[in-house]
């Protein structure tokens, strides 16, 4: 399979097509559940065309964002959504099948029905694999608490993993038992229907975030880069670097003598790092250190030694790399972390590729899950927008079906 190649197109994808084509179907099905004796046949062939058209046109954003940016929170959205409504379209063609064999049993209200169970079927199917991620979660937590201790940040898989399974678990039971007037029912309904979307969402993300990192990860980029920016992340007690340091050095050295032998060009290291309260040297110099040692030549190595965020790694490594003159950029740092990285690359302004060290495999889930959090936090404004559009959604098929 052909690798998807970053940083190729010059044009953000668009996607108001799909907000158009959406539009053109909920008028269109709306014209027609009004019209009576209308079968629900056609609603149901009108919504898996306009699902397989929403799916394939996801996707194409989805490749054409990675081609432009891969390190967006829309490479997440694309993915997420495209998976959840391919769901959707699978539960279509089932009910495609039934109405075929029972068309008189069948309306459009059905078909509406069946749209607005859609966050609590996509809960339903998934299932099994947010068990299985969540167990996961807290093995890797467990073997993360024994080896670095106890702190909070290491419990963050365990907590997000008893959310994951207690709102499935929540939304079995409220769905099942429903009693009262009509009135209880719609607003039970309601309800339920609202923190089912609200957990499709965030489930979304989950799985789109993971299917991001995976892809970021595993990219190698071309060997054709004039410098490789390696991040800082804490010192030994003694001044050299730590494990995982170390590995991100490593990392950036084993990409710099593939593409010597590939390509015969040599890389300019830019060692990131500020001197940390509790630091005895700059990690900076550090790196720098640990390079020569290597056999790198000093005058292949240029020292940033003044940041303390990763935003500040990239914003000042980019100013030293522009006192040199110009040239393509690659960052090297844990694989957790480069998806998260490549954002704040992008956020300077500075179109850099990003190369991931391996970490051990108890460390890389929680660290995934700070990453996922760290995600969310920072686009609060654009997910308030995506929630709010589904809850509207989600409310007006509910006050619908129960209209009477």
């Amino acid at each position: 399979m052909k690798q998807i190649r970053f940083d190729s197109r010059d044009k953000k994808p668009k996607v108001w097509n799909i907000a158009v084509l959406s539009l053109i179907t909920a008028v269109l099905m709306g014209i027609i559940i009004l019209l009576k004796g209308t079968s629900a046949s056609l609603l149901c062939i009108i919504m898996s065309v306009y699902l397989i058209i929403t799916i394939a046109l996801l996707l194409s954003a989805f490749i054409k964002q990675l081609q432009y940016n891969p390190y967006s929170y829309n490479t997440i959205i694309y993915v997420g959504f495209a998976i959840f409504l391919l769901f959707v379209l699978i539960t279509f063609f089932i009910l495609a099948k039934q109405i075929l064999q029972f068309p008189e049993e069948y309306t459009g209200e059905q078909i509406v029905y069946t749209l607005l169970s859609s966050a609590k079927s996509y809960m339903i199917i998934t299932f099994p694999f947010i068990a299985v991620f969540s167990i996961a979660l807290c093995i890797s937590n467990i073997s993360l608490i024994r080896h670095e201790g106890f702190r909070f940040v290491n419990v963050l898989g365990i907590i997000l993993a008893f959310l994951l399974v207690a709102g499935d678990i929540f939304l079995y039971r409220a769905d099942y038992y429903a009693s009262g007037s009509l009135e209880e029912v719609r607003m039970h309904d309601l309800l339920v229907n609202t923190f089912a979307a609200v957990y499709l969402y965030f489930e979304c993300m989950l799985i789109g975030t993971i299917i991001a990192n995976i892809i970021v990860v595993r990219h190698e980029p071309a060997y054709n880069k004039d410098y490789v920016i390696v991040l800082g992340c804490g010192l030994r007690p003694d001044g050299t670097p730590s494990p995982l340091l170390r590995g991100r050095i490593d990392r950036a050295v084993a990409f710099r003598n593939k593409q010597k032998e590939a390509a015969g060009k040599d890389i300019v290291f830019v060692t990131s790092g500020g001197k940390g309260p509790d630091e005895v040297i700059s990690e900076s110099e550090s790196m720098k250190n640990y390079l020569v040692e290597q056999g790198i030549p000093e005058e292949e190595i240029i020292m940033e030694d003044k940041s303390r965020t990763t935003l500040e790694n990239m914003k000042f490594s980019k100013e030293k790399i522009e006192e040199h003159g110009s040239g393509k950029v690659i960052f090297s740092t844990t694989n957790y972390h480069v998806f998260r990285s490549g954002i704040w690359a992008r956020r300077v302004k500075m179109r850099a590729t990003g190369i991931g060290a391996k970490t051990k495999w108890y460390f890389w889930p929680n660290a995934s899950v700070r990453e996922f959090v760290g995600l969310l936090t920072e686009h609060r404004g654009k997910q308030a927008a995506i929630l709010i559009c589904m809850l509207i959604l989600y409310w007006a098929m509910t006050v619908y079906i129960y209209r009477y």
